[in-house]
């Protein structure tokens, strides 16, 4: 099977949609890609001028109709999509491959989504919340498809004597800045932690005595290595206070495939994956965080077999090859009960 994922790569650092197209050739398909943000217009332009900002948005909604008409790809496979208008999707569809969809951010932008929702064939989501709001707009049917893990790249990295000595914390967190986030992180000065992750500037004025905050992107082959250097990984998962999100973090499955010990608030979704005390542990507020960071620092056999029983769960039963065939076989049953 030819598939067409439409998507965006990130030139900063190695995203999800690396790992799925992996994953595609993995199950014994082709993979293809289209750049939805291969814009003609730098966004400068495009966020002062709306007219110019329409104009290179039907530009990439023809070239997308012109590629799948040129490739002929059986299903294409838009991860995201929200720049893909209502008439290219119509079009897409009338030239014959499957089409579907997978939402992955938290549903603060949405509105073309929920426009364009009941076209495609199937929809998947990353988390709970997106099912849940597009089933009060009246969308059913939206199955639930998380975030995983790809072995090929999420693995116990090798470390230097350096490595330790420059990386080497009770706690890491690796993720971009947000306030809630800080909230917690600024409260753990008892302990060594590392933060890495973009726009951390902000918390710059901020920073606890133990706290080593390095901002910017960062890379797979960097934060593998943190990880692994780490005592604890902790996941906090962004919340604003408005828009619901219960999605596993990426970072979940990442963390768990290269050997961590996790700990993670009590997001929503990661409860229904994992179980709490056997793959990683959950927290319920700082005053929990700070009493089961010190019992599974004092613990370390204890730490190292829950990290050890969520590698080998993560693993086996949460890769984006698992993720993808789950999918595939879902969409041929639908074509076989036709």
């Amino acid at each position: 099977m030819k598939i067409l994922v439409v998507s965006n790569l990130n030139p900063h650092f190695t995203n999800t949609n690396v790992y799925r197209l992996n994953a595609i050739k993995k199950c014994g398909h082709k993979a293809m890609f289209f750049d939805d943000r291969a814009f003609f217009l730098p966004g400068r332009l495009r966020d002062r001028f709306s007219i110019l900002n329409a104009w290179d948005m039907a530009r990439l909604n023809s070239k997308l109709v012109h590629t799948v008409a040129e490739k002929k790809p059986d299903l294409c496979l838009f991860v995201g999509s929200f720049r893909t208008h209502r008439d290219a999707l119509m079009e897409i569809k009338s030239l014959g491959p499957k089409i579907v969809l997978w939402t992955t951010d938290a549903p603060r932008q949405y509105d073309n989504i929920i426009k364009t929702a009941p076209i495609y064939g199937h929809v998947f989501c990353a988390g709970t919340e997106a099912i849940e709001l597009l089933e009060r707009h009246g969308i059913t049917g939206a199955r639930w498809l998380p975030f995983a893990c790809d072995p090929d790249y999420h693995r116990p990295a090798e470390l230097r004597h350096a490595d330790k000595e420059i990386l080497g914390k009770d706690i890491v967190f690796v993720g971009g800045f947000s306030q809630n986030r800080w909230e917690i992180l600024n409260q753990l000065g008892e302990f060594s932690v590392g933060v890495w992750g973009p726009f951390w500037e902000k918390a710059a004025t901020q920073r606890p005595k133990n706290c080593q905050v390095t901002s910017g992107h960062i890379d797979v082959s960097s934060w593998v290595k943190i990880y692994r250097a780490a005592k604890i990984v902790l996941v906090v998962h962004y919340q604003d206070g408005v828009t619901p999100c219960f999605q596993a973090s990426p970072k979940i499955f990442e963390a768990l495939a290269c050997g961590c010990f996790v700990l993670v608030d009590r997001q929503k979704d990661v409860f229904r994956l994992f179980e709490d005390g056997v793959h990683l542990v959950g927290f319920d507020d700082i005053t929990d965080l700070k009493r089961k960071i010190r019992h599974y620092l004092e613990n370390p056999r204890e730490r190292m077999k829950i990290g050890v029983q969520g590698q080998r769960e993560v693993i086996e039963k949460h890769t984006y090859a698992h993720r993808l065939q789950s999918m595939f076989e879902i969409v041929s049953q639908s074509q076989r009960d036709l």
